[in-house]
């Protein structure tokens, strides 16, 4: 099935509402209808300010990249996207055409 391949990037700390943020991702696709998505932690990483950010024992943790990606239709993406734009979050995404389906 062609579908769209929807990725954000966000801090693992920072949060919208209360709720740390890549959670309040995951809630409020599900919210609209979307049948699934996924949160991954990073070891390392940095964006466009060029800050390194690194996992180490001896850290608080807090400050790791975090990646919420989604498969779904081009018309799930486009509801996801507009439901995000209307919470006036700023947010990095990646967005791509990808095909996915169901084996077995």
């Amino acid at each position: 099935m062609p579908g769209t391949f929807l990725r954000f990037y966000v801090h693992e700390n920072r949060r919208h509402n209360g709720i740390l943020l890549y959670d309040w991702l995951l809630q409020e696709a599900k919210r609209i209808g979307i049948n699934g998505g996924s949160a991954y932690r990073a070891i390392a990483g940095f964006g466009r300010h060029g800050v390194m950010h690194e996992d180490h024992f001896f850290e608080l943790a807090g400050d790791l990249p975090i990646v919420v990606e989604f498969l779904l239709t081009a018309e799930e993406a486009d509801s996801l996207l507009a439901a995000l734009k209307q919470e006036s979050l700023q947010l990095f995404y990646m967005r791509q055409q990808a095909e996915f389906g169901v084996l077995g």
